[in-house]
């Protein structure tokens, strides 16, 4: 079986142009590109292939798909040999499988799905869930909603858990590996999730991978992921994703929000290209599973002083693998699921709508500040902007960021194109040395921009300028 992954990478490796005009004839109009279509034989051009959605279609014969199920129905091949097919012409290597039997993870991926039900029916049926349940009516998330995503209410007893799954045929090795509980230091066994409303995780197969917990009432964490492990990987995995990917591809973008139920609200009111980080910061991982799949990625994120740094960190990862990166910004007060609930998919397209690019949404806080009207706060206000323009991978969305920045706080271009091309290091001990395309890192050393880069949001927001100006320094320190 050839990984979902690397069918995906070959799709995204694929110029679906190039590969269909080997046997259409394709004239390019607008951003489409039509023909004669191939498979009822017509010789007008009612036969559609759409780039930017890596999709054809015939607007007579209602043939569709992608360059997979083109070359399936062109070539008379099945699904599998149409993958290697195309892996073949992109030069993408498919690799070999060693394995000769059953999955071994299928135990694993099968106790998760026994889990993800029982903890559903104990959300709905249990005496003790009232709390899970009144929060997510709270919430107002509807009962069929429950069921459609299957959350569930994991008991705060130690035993009641165990013994259910025991009874179920999991026996206590399998309940370790698949993340569903944890050796205690005597040696005991004990639940994972306790107390908790569970969010199932799923990974791009649908399959049950792990689960997020959200405590109910006091303790800490707020919210308790499965652990690593085989089947489980928290930094690659994204809320949602098992849903989203097919609108992702459809609408040509993706909307990042912060929370479970952020993701879910949108998603049940429409905006199905909704996907969330498992509770975490994104990740590069995550930053590049997106980018398989749109080329546009707008966050969604709070508008307070955590919900910015978090915006900005996943701005520059989107912006290290390509990606064209848009901020929505929200009421003050609200968040998705808030705002959908309030003014319903409309409220949320509207904001859709007047997204800016994040570089944009950089310059438009800074201004607020008053950073500009004074030398000192443009240094400061280009310390911020530095880190962004060197994340962007993307060379023409690199010089256009330049661009601005130079009109924006009145430096010269050249003055800041080589200032952008230097190398941002760590000084020794600092964990490491960061290039200019990670904008450098945490640490003591590098330059001023790379600082700013770990600096707090929060730090934007209520530092006053310097008294005296900041030195520019003449050599750089190098690991």
């Amino acid at each position: 079986m050839i990984p979902t992954e690397i069918i995906e990478q070959i799709r995204d490796a694929a110029d679906l142009v190039q590969l269909i005009g080997e046997h259409v004839e394709l004239k390019r109009t607008g951003a489409d590109f039509r023909g004669p279509c191939p498979f009822h034989g017509g010789t007008h051009r009612n036969f559609s292939v759409v780039p930017k959605k890596q999709m054809y279609h015939c607007f007579v014969c209602h043939e569709s798909g992608d360059v997979f199920t083109f070359w399936m129905k062109r070539f008379g091949l099945d699904y599998p040999s149409a993958v290697r097919e195309i892996a073949g012409r992109v030069g993408v290597a498919i690799p070999e499988s060693r394995q000769s039997g059953p999955d071994p993870n299928e135990p694993l991926y099968s106790a998760l799905g026994v889990a993800a039900e029982w903890f559903g029916r104990r959300l709905r049926e249990g005496e003790d869930a009232g709390a899970a349940r009144s929060y997510l009516e709270g919430r107002h998330l509807a009962l069929e909603v429950w069921d459609d995503y299957q959350l569930g209410y994991a008991p705060i007893g130690r035993d009641v858990m165990l013994d259910a799954f025991r009874q179920l045929g999991l026996d206590d090795d399998v309940l370790l590996a698949a993340g569903l509980a944890r050796r205690r230091d005597d040696g005991a066994v004990a639940p994972r999730f306790r107390g908790r409303l569970v969010f199932p995780i799923r990974d791009v197969r649908a399959r049950v991978v792990g689960f997020g917990g959200r405590i109910l009432g006091d303790g800490a964490p707020k919210y308790l992921n499965s652990p690593e492990g085989a089947v489980f990987h928290k930094g690659t995995l994204l809320y949602g994703l098992d849903r989203a990917r097919g609108p992702i591809r459809t609408d040509g973008y993706a909307v990042v929000v912060e929370g479970y139920v952020d993701c879910i609200r949108l998603q049940t009111a429409g905006i199905s290209c909704a996907v969330a980080p498992l509770g975490t910061a994104l990740t590069a991982e995550q930053a590049r599973v997106l980018r398989r799949y749109a080329k546009e990625v707008v966050l969604a994120y709070d508008a307070d002083t955590p919900g910015l740094k978090s915006t900005f960190r996943a701005g520059d990862e989107l912006l290290r693998q390509g990606a064209t990166v848009k901020v929505v910004t929200l009421p003050a007060g609200d968040d998705p699921d808030t705002l959908v609930q309030r003014g319903g998919a409309a409220a949320f397209r509207e904001l859709l709508g007047q997204a800016v690019d994040v570089f944009e949404r950089k310059i438009q806080l800074l201004d607020r500040k008053g950073l500009f009207t004074t030398l000192e706060g443009r240094r400061r206000a280009l310390d911020r902007l530095l880190p962004t323009i060197r994340a962007a991978a993307d060379p023409i969305t690199r010089a256009l960021y330049v661009s601005r920045a130079a009109e924006r706080s009145d430096v010269k271009k050249s003055v800041l194109e080589s200032e952008v091309g230097r190398e941002s290091v760590r000084a020794p001990g600092g964990g490491g040395g960061g290039g200019a395309g990670r904008a450098g890192g945490g640490g003591g050393g590098g330059s001023t921009a790379s600082r700013a880069r770990t600096a707090p949001w929060s730090a934007w927001r209520t530092r006053a300028p310097c008294a005296c100006p900041r030195p520019r320094r003449s050599a750089r320190s190098s690991t």
